[in-house]
């Protein structure tokens, strides 16, 4: 208990630093929190040169406002949901609502059902990068971030069914490529 006590202590003399504008504490705040938030990045970006503006961009609005944040409440779930904000924001200015129809949704089965566990992560996060940016999106805020096509929906201005048309789309795209991938690297 008292760690925890001294943790979040060291915490909250972080964040008031920050507010103060302090940059070793902006600095060691970043890097704290680096990798963590540069995988939420990667999972909604084409590249890792859009990750990185992404995260910046995120980070931006961290600092701008960590006076809203509540001392107490998780900072790093906090941080997390700006950068999957700030994701959304960057898609958005990217592809102006380019959505197809559920109509022309099709569900192919993969015939490599093992596909995806011979993989890594590595193999997986890049064949997610490969998904349009529409695809992608609805894909990492239902699958990874476990959002309902409700909140999806309203988030990116498109209809629930476009919504699980998207996912659906992608999850068969993603299945292809790595079944791919799994047949020709003969894993």
């Amino acid at each position: 208990m008292e760690i925890a006590l001294k943790l979040q202590n060291q915490e909250e003399k972080l964040i008031a630093a920050c507010l103060r504008e302090e940059r070793w504490a902006q600095k060691k705040l970043y890097e704290e929190h680096y990798s963590k938030l540069m995988g939420v990045c990667m999972r909604y970006a084409n590249n890792q040169e859009d990750a990185r503006d992404i995260l910046h961009e995120g980070f931006i609005k961290i600092f701008k406002n960590l006076h809203k944040f509540k001392v107490g409440t998780s900072l790093s779930a906090w941080m997390r949901r700006i950068l999957v904000n700030t994701s959304i924001d960057f898609y958005r200015k990217a592809v102006r609502r380019r959505t197809e129809d559920l109509e022309h949704a099709q569900y192919e089965p993969s015939t490599e059902v093992d596909a995806v566990s011979q993989c890594t992560e590595k193999e997986i996060l890049e064949a997610v990068q490969q998904l349009s940016p529409v695809y992608r999106t609805v894909f990492n805020l239902y699958a990874i971030e476990g959002y309902p096509h409700k909140d999806i929906a309203a988030r990116l201005g498109i209809t629930e069914s476009t919504s699980r048309s998207n996912l659906l789309k992608a999850r068969v795209k993603l299945q292809k490529m790595l079944a791919s991938k799994y047949s020709r690297n003969g894993k």
